[in-house]
């Protein structure tokens, strides 16, 4: 009986650490997996896409979790892709170019943090691993980009594809070649990214730095399928640069997205500048999350909408409307209603008084 409580404890122990060292694949647009037993994750996912209907430019960021020193990352791509280092800035530009507009709205009764409520009126890598040849995969290119080795790839067959990833040094979950296929049954193409940072000791945690993927197409795609394989919800950022407000056709199994700006920009410099050309462009940000990422089954297309309607996300301050100083208006408003509602009686009382009889005096006796 000892031997069976005790066997069942080990099962159960081993369950709980595999559970703890299995690889947590998490990405939107592709698939990134740890090595080994390490483990990092995709908490979000932030892209500038420059489309101008015959070629499109992917600048993409992520920020990851975990304590990995290498990683392995593979995007689809519709067309020969070309790789190079992206530019952090573009999205401080972005960020500043969709800021939203920030109003302040007045109330009228005191709420919890005003008087007499509260006293207080504040707010509250390494070298890159020897090339080796499997059957149906061809190699279009390999460069070292900073922490990046980055292999294009083409690919007729997933399970070939699968093998020279492996033979690499990408170890993949055994269910890409499954998830590639449609990819390979249209005749895409890859981005097979290693990220290892040459600094010793360096974890992949954090932001890391962007990569510029280009490819010829002749319409808006923004390659997700691969998300699917995640085990982590899943956050996006889309920042679409074209020349109407773009939408996505479908939701492909995440929530409702939500547009936080649309609007024409003219870039007068730097990175955006660079990315568009320095022409008008219309941007569209996009954000978008996947709670179930097992549930997204396509990827994302976009779209033009029917008109170019502007927005900015607005924020409301919340304000006690007040006057000369800040004395409260519902407080002078409480004390002038006091007052009117007092004079009445102030006066029915005079009245009374004038109205009451006088005393009769008695008579003395000198005059009686």
């Amino acid at each position: 009986m000892k031997r069976r409580i005790a066997a069942l404890l080990l099962a159960l122990l081993a369950t709980q650490l595999g559970s703890l060292i299995s690889p947590a694949y998490a990405c939107g647009c592709g698939a990134m997996v740890p090595y080994g037993q390490s483990r990092i994750g995709v908490d979000r996912e932030t892209s500038a896409v420059r489309w101008d209907g015959r070629t499109e430019q992917i600048v993409m960021r992520f920020v990851v979790r975990g304590d990995a020193d290498r990683a392995a990352w593979i995007m689809p791509v519709p067309a020969r892709a070309t790789v190079q280092l992206g530019d952090g800035r573009l999205f401080d530009e972005l960020a500043e170019q969709t800021r939203p507009q920030h109003r302040t709205r007045h109330y009228f009764w005191p709420r919890n943090k005003d008087w007499p409520f509260s006293s207080s009126q504040g707010d509250a890598v390494g070298a890159a691993p020897p090339t080796a040849r499997a059957p149906g995969v061809g190699v279009v290119g390999r460069e070292q980009l900073g922490d990046f080795d980055v292999a294009r790839l083409t690919a007729t067959d997933p399970d070939a594809l699968k093998n020279w990833l492996e033979s690499n040094g990408f170890t993949l979950p055994d269910r890409l070649a499954t998830e590639v296929k449609p990819y390979v049954d249209q005749k895409w193409e890859y981005v097979a990214v290693r990220l290892a940072p040459r600094e010793p000791g360096k974890k992949l945690s954090g932001q890391l730095d962007p990569l510029r993927i280009g490819f010829d197409s002749d319409r808006l795609v923004y390659p997700m399928r691969l998300s699917r394989m995640a085990k982590t919800p899943q956050s996006l950022g889309l920042y679409v640069l074209a020349e109407h407000r773009m939408e996505p056709v479908s939701r492909i199994g995440g929530s409702a997205p939500e547009v936080t700006f649309a609007g024409t920009v003219t870039p007068a410099g730097g990175r955006l500048a660079e990315l568009t050309g320095g022409k008008p462009v219309f941007l569209t940000a996009i954000d978008q999350e996947f709670p179930e990422p097992g549930r997204i089954d396509a990827d994302h297309e976009l779209r033009a909408t029917a008109k170019d309607t502007a927005y900015r996300r607005t924020v409301y301050h919340d304000e006690l409307l007040t006057v000369g100083g800040g004395v409260p208006v519902w407080l002078l408003t409480v004390s002038a209603a006091l007052v009117l509602l007092a004079v009445p009686g102030v006066i029915v009382i005079r009245r009374r008084r004038r109205r009451r009889p006088r005393p009769r005096q008695a008579p003395t006796p000198e005059t009686a």
